[in-house]
């Protein structure tokens, strides 16, 4: 069940503003973000929708799915997205030290700088590693201060579709999108089995409705975070 709101409140990102919650700008480009992936059962058909609109977007991964599925990670490089970090194995910030938490999402890092040196793609960089999400979105203070000093950018989000949500339909999800995106919007959806119905049915219309509404999607990078 919903509980936090797809449209994140401004007065929000007013008391948390060391967090990224969007891009500041007018142009008219939003910023696709996947979270949990790569996953086989979905993560080369968002590759897929993402190809058909010339659309770049941001794959927060875990280190663990990146072992394990390290030619659809590939797969992503190859495509010029973007990837990120959401720790080694979806680690709940609240529930453990900050020590564990920094050494896992460490360890995630590692696993991606491997497969990036390993890349047959060109010139790509371990820049994009220090962009991190939180799962769930939550972590203790004292663990965002730490990453930050480490050089993290803690990117959240301004709209969250809902896609993981079983009680979300896939209209809603589609709804949720549409009526809160807006210039420099970051949008969060998950490249999960969980999530496939509602990414499945909600991803290819939003590409749809923005594009013919003249917009870019692009992907995070120091450049536009800037």
């Amino acid at each position: 069940m919903k509980i936090i709101p797809a449209k994140t409140p401004g007065i929000v990102k007013t008391l948390l503003p060391n967090f990224v919650w969007n891009v500041n700008t007018e142009d008219k480009t939003l910023y696709l973000t996947f979270d949990d992936g790569p996953t086989p059962e979905i993560t080369p058909w968002v590759l897929e929708q993402l190809k058909a609109y010339n659309a770049k977007a941001t794959f927060f991964c875990i280190g663990k799915n990146i072992e394990s599925h390290s030619e659809i990670f590939q797969n992503v490089l190859e495509e010029g997205h973007v990837v990120a970090n959401h720790t080694y194995d979806h680690l709940k910030g609240w529930k453990v030290k900050t020590t564990i938490y920094v050494n896992n999402i460490e360890l995630c890092d590692s696993v991606m700088t491997f497969q990036i040196q390993n890349s047959k793609s060109q010139g790509l960089s371990t820049d994009t590693l220090k962009l991190f999400r939180p799962p769930y979105g939550k972590l203790k203070t004292k663990q965002s201060k730490t990453l930050q000093k480490l050089g993290y950018k803690i990117i959240l989000w301004d709209v969250l579709s809902y896609d993981w949500d079983k009680s979300v339909s896939e209209q809603q999800c589609y709804n949720n999108v549409i009526s809160a995106a807006n210039s420099g919007s970051i949008i969060v959806f998950h490249d999960s089995v969980k999530a496939s119905r509602n990414l499945q049915y909600t991803l290819p219309k939003v590409l749809e409705y923005y594009c013919e509404k003249g917009f870019q999607f692009k992907a995070l990078t120091k450049h536009n975070l800037a």
